[in-house]
């Protein structure tokens, strides 16, 4: 039971990130000034995504490692 609320939170998490790197890059492309200051703010959005993107993938990673965690961390 831990697991599905554990998936659904996470997801919903993810799902939230999402949305709002989506609403920075619309507020970027059209109400920042200057072609330099969009440039550079979207240079920073690239290492939010990297974050989310490293975020997720560790999730995941973690969740298959819990799954097959017994056994001495083999698998059967």
């Amino acid at each position: 039971m831990f697991g599905k609320i554990k998936k659904v939170f996470f997801t919903g998490v993810f799902g939230v990130l999402y949305i709002s790197f989506i609403a920075q890059i619309v507020y970027i492309l059209g109400w920042v000034p200057g072609w330099e200051t969009k440039l550079s703010f979207m240079g920073m959005l690239v290492f939010e995504w990297l974050a989310l993107i490293a975020a997720r993938y560790l999730s995941k990673r973690s969740s298959n490692n819990a799954q097959y965690n017994s056994f001495n961390g083999r698998r059967r």
